[in-house]
Formats: structure tokens, C-alpha cells, sequence
């Protein structure tokens, strides 16, 4: 019975070519977690402002926003895999650059925030191109949606392990190692990409301006509510709510008198609820409604936040965190689905670029409200507000969500649609 079961979760492992990208992916995602928490706290010992906190994940991420429509133009135009082998090297320069500033001790806060604008800027591509690509590396589309789920475990297993490690390593070691290391761990995704053998083909869709382009996509998706309702639920989401952690290295200092590692485990601990959360999805038989899952774990994610908030108890505030990262993961992964898998072929770059605008651009958004707002009233009864409210959100989004066919569930594929083709 545990050999069918283990069989059914990890059923995408059977493409090859799946299989060599999300290992390579997995140790680099641990690089990028351990650089993300260096930053965060670097960025707020040098000047123990929560709203320097929002500001670093807004030059983190607010890039993306811009030009993420421009990478999904890029990602249906051009070979994704080619792609992804100049975003991943850029990114690896990146972290190196980081790395050099720091342990020569030439840095400051405006040469971290502006290769932050650098890395979101190349994220804008690798995201839009990485996400579609996925899809071309399965052999078997009805294996789709395990596969984008174990990427989501992917990630939330690299949240749980590079946050633990870097406030280990920030300790002993100082940050600076920690973005060396996230430039070595690029060395593994760029070899499994160049392992990776996808059968060539040629483009034959009509080459368009960029307006036709951004035109089409845009009409697209307000067309296909079943798409467009879960991005809208997903950017209010990333909005209001999931800006939350920007204010965990005020908890880990502040209210846990902790240091560098203490913030490490506390991302660690989301990390670990996520991953969980992330298997659970991939678990699922299709069939299965994944828009009530995707409502009840969001309120499931804002009592957790809530009774997390006002927790003075090191322990049992980790618990709330780890339940509240199980809630919380299935935002991306179902929109990400929904998306992928009702999307046309030639439409889902630009389609998936609207997915990373929601989370892209309300993300620093909101981070940048949530920094303010804490300055006024403070990090726990910020936390607590936005508890209540991801509640609220779930409460009115189960209702609109019912009006989009039906109760979503996990989709089959149509393979009678042409793929994408490149040149």
C-alpha cells in the first residue's frame, strides 16, 4: 500500500528530463533561500527599520512586475531552455557580485538594493520561461499537475532547508558565504539544463509586434474567468497577506531575542509546513476539487498568522507557523495549475506572466505597506490584522470562485492542442 502511495506522489520522476531539471533546480533554490534570509538580515542590522525590510523585497521584486509581461512575451517567442541558460548564469554573476561586496567589506545599503533591482530584473525571464518549461519536460501531460506540485515541494523543501542552513552559516561565517554558496549552487541547474535533450521544432506561429502581443494576452485572460479569478484572488493575497514574512526578522530579534539563527529556523519551519503542503497537493487524484482546497487552507493560513502574532512562546508560535505555511503554499501552486493547464499552448508565457505580475507585484506592494503600517501599530498587531483579513478574502473568493464552471478540479489535459515551437 506505501510503495502505490509513494508511487502515485512521485509519479512525474518518470520523465527524465523532469527529473534531471528538478534536482538541479532543488539545490539552487537552497542557494537562493540561504542569499534571501542573508539580505533580510544584513538589511535590517545595518538599520533595524522595518520599512528598510519592505523596501529590500520591494527592489527584490518590484522589477519583475515591470518587465515579467516582456519575459512571457520572450518566453512565447523564444526557446525557453535557452532562456534559462542565460537567466541562470546572469543570476549566478549576481550572487557572486553580492558575494565579492560583502566579504571585502565594500558594501552598503544602496549597492545591495540595486543588485537586488539587477536580480528581479532577470528573475522577470527566468521566471516566465521557467514555469511554462515544465510543462515541455513531461513526457506524460496527464502527469502535469503532480509535476507542478512536486516543483512547489521543490521550492518549499529549498524554503525549509536554506533559511535553517544560512542562520547557521550567517553565525559562523557571516553573510557573505551565504551568497557565495548560492553562486555555486547554480552550477547544478546549469549542468542538468544542458543534460537536458528536448526534441527540436520548428516555430510556425505569425511573429507579432509586442502591443499584438500584450493585446492578445490581456483578452485572453479577462475571457477566461476559470484563469483570471484565481490570479485575482492570488494578487490580493500577495498583497495583503503574504508580505507577512517581512516582518519575521522583528519577531526573530525583538519578541524571541534571538539572533541570525533563530530567524533561520523560523523560516524553516514555514518552509517545513509548505513542503508538506506541497506533497498533500501532489498526492491528489484528479477529480479532486483543488478550489475548496485552495479556500480552506487559506483560512486555515489566517488563523494561523493570527494566533502566531500575539505568541510570546518560541515552540508553540513555530507550530502556528508550520500549519500556516501548509495554508498558505496552495495560493501559487493551484493558480499555477489552473493556469498551466487551461491555458492554450501558444497563449501560456503570456498568460503565466500575468500569474508572476500578481505575485511579483503586489508582493513588494505590500511589503512596503505592511513595513509602514508596522511602524505605526507594530509587527504583532499588524500580523493579527492580516490574519482576520486573509480570512475575509477566502470568505468572498469561495463564493466568486463557484461562478467560474463549476468547481474547478484537477484538470486532464487536452493533448490535441498544438504545443509551443521555437525557432
Amino acid at each position: 500500500m506505501l510503495k502505490q502511495k509513494n508511487s502515485n506522489i512521485f509519479r512525474a520522476f518518470h520523465s527524465r528530463n523532469y527529473t534531471l531539471f528538478f534536482f538541479g533546480q532543488l539545490i539552487s533554490q537552497i542557494g537562493t533561500w540561504m542569499q534571501r534570509t542573508g539580505i533580510s538580515w544584513i538589511v535590517y542590522t545595518m538599520t533595524h527599520s522595518t520599512f528598510m525590510l519592505g523596501v529590500t523585497v520591494f527592489a527584490a521584486q518590484f522589477p519583475s512586475f515591470i518587465f515579467s509581461i516582456i519575459g512571457g512575451i520572450f518566453s512565447d517567442r523564444f526557446n525557453r531552455h535557452k532562456i534559462l541558460l542565460f537567466t541562470q548564469s546572469a543570476s549566478m554573476v549576481q550572487a557572486m557580485l553580492l558575494a565579492f561586496l560583502v566579504l571585502t567589506h565594500h558594501y552598503a545599503i544602496w549597492q545591495i538594493l540595486t543588485l537586488s533591482v539587477v536580480l528581479g530584473i532577470i528573475n522577470a525571464f527566468d521566471t516566465t520561461a521557467r514555469q511554462p518549461l515544465v510543462n515541455d519536460l513531461i513526457d506524460n501531460k496527464a502527469e502535469l499537475p503532480n509535476a507542478l506540485a512536486l516543483n512547489s515541494s521543490m521550492v518549499n523543501l529549498a524554503m525549509l532547508a536554506g533559511p535553517a542552513f544560512s542562520g547557521i552559516v550567517l553565525v559562523k561565517f557571516g553573510a557573505g558565504i551565504c551568497f557565495l554558496l548560492n553562486g555555486l549552487s547554480f552550477v547544478a541547474v546549469l549542468i542538468s539544463l544542458l543534460i537536458i535533450k528536448l526534441p527540436p521544432t520548428v516555430k510556425t506561429t505569425t511573429p507579432k509586434n509586442i502591443k499584438s502581443d500584450l493585446s492578445e494576452g490581456f483578452k485572453y485572460l479577462t475571457k477566461t474567468a476559470s484563469i483570471g479569478m484565481p490570479i485575482l484572488m492570488l494578487a490580493i493575497v500577495s498583497l495583503l497577506i503574504t508580505p507577512y514574512n517581512t516582518l519575521l526578522p522583528v519577531f526573530a530579534k525583538v519578541i524571541f531575542h534571538g539572533n541570525a539563527a533563530t530567524f533561520g529556523y523560523m523560516n524553516g519551519f514555514i518552509g517545513f509546513g509548505a513542503f508538506c503542503g506541497a506533497l498533500y497537493l501532489a498526492s491528489l487524484r484528479q477529480g479532486t476539487n483543488i478550489k475548496k482546497i485552495l479556500i480552506i487552507n487559506t483560512i486555515i493560513f489566517g488563523c494561523c498568522l493570527a494566533l502566531f502574532s500575539h505568541m510570546a512562546l518560541f515552540y508553540p508560535a513555530m507550530l502556528f507557523l508550520c500549519i500556516g505555511g501548509f495554508g498558505l503554499m496552495s495560493q501559487t501552486t493551484i493558480c499555477n495549475t489552473i493556469v498551466q493547464m487551461e491555458t492554450v499552448p501558444a497563449m501560456r508565457g503570456r498568460v503565466l506572466s500575468y500569474l508572476v505580475m500578481a505575485i511579483t507585484g503586489m508582493v513588494p506592494l505590500g511589503s512596503l505597506i505592511i513595513g509602514g503600517i508596522s511602524q505605526k501599530i507594530g509587527a504583532p498587531n499588524t500580523l493579527l490584522c492580516q490574519g482576520i483579513l486573509a480570512v475575509f478574502i477566502a470568505l468572498i473568493f469561495s463564493r466568486l470562485l463557484k461562478r467560474t464552471h463549476g468547481n474547478q478540479r484537477v484538470p486532464i489535459p487536452d493533448e490535441r492542442l498544438p504545443e509551443q515551437t521555437y525557432e
